[in-house]
């Protein structure tokens, strides 16, 4: 009984042993690595979740665990990569630079909002601290490795990080429902859903013939999500 109970924290504990090593990896300049660091972190996060329903090992420490994990890997992780982009071309001593960290702040009460929030059990009012770091990082992995290419020329202005990083943070603790990509018993398709996944080709094809390296793909589709759920919710007033 209680092995099945450890089964889910373990797997929640992998997430933030990605994000730590993530950080390290931001902190040297190797902001690939620490994508690819991330990426695993979110497949943690998910099959965590996965493996307390199957089991029904439900837990209130594995809820806050949760919280805190995510908020390494996809709270400080993200924001310290964001600054690492800037700063390689303004340097620590430039103000701005310092600006894309708020979205580790937004993170957490993000995930303190969530675990209080009784709305948020199926899905979520605001964008899911996954969901923003996936965009912070494949951009930032854009920028590392693919320096020629237009969106990563964009991050190499003085205005385009920060105001992306304002817009995320907000987007974080805003009160705009979003559908959630965990499926849960009885959950249908949706027509949002649909979108989404046929955002995922077009995506795809887009990156192949500009060229671009795969990550751009993970930055468009959760662009698109964000631009899903926010048609959605201007169609319903």
């Amino acid at each position: 009984m209680q092995i099945r109970k450890i089964i889910p924290n373990t797997i929640t504990s992998m997430n933030l042993l990605c994000g730590i090593v993530g950080v390290v990896l931001a902190l040297g300049g190797n902001l690939p690595c620490a994508f690819v660091m991330m990426l695993l972190a979110a497949v943690a996060d998910f099959f965590d979740g996965l493996a307390a329903r199957a089991l029904n090992a439900y837990s209130d420490i594995g809820k806050e665990l949760d919280s805190l994990c995510d908020n390494v890997s996809f709270g400080v992780l993200p924001a310290l990569m964001m600054s690492s982009v800037l700063t390689d071309t303004y340097g620590w001593s430039n103000p701005v630079c310092w600006i894309p960290l708020i979205i580790s702040v937004f993170s957490a009460l993000r995930l303190a909002k969530f675990n209080i929030d009784t709305r948020q059990s199926m899905s979520f009012i605001g964008l899911p601290t996954p969901a923003c770091a996936m965009i912070c990082g494949s951009l930032c992995h854009v920028a590392a490795v693919a320096p020629e290419c237009t969106l990563a020329s964009l991050c190499s202005s003085i205005w385009f990080i920060p105001a992306l990083s304002i817009a995320l943070s907000a987007l974080l603790v805003c009160e705009l429902p979003m559908f959630s990509m965990k499926f849960h018993k009885g959950d249908g398709l949706g027509i949002d859903r649909m979108v989404f996944l046929a955002c995922v080709p077009v995506a795809i094809a887009a990156t192949i013939i500009c060229g671009w390296p795969w990550s751009a793909a993970v930055f468009a589709l959760f662009i698109a999500y964000i631009a899903i759920n926010a048609v959605k919710a201007i169609s319903r007033r």
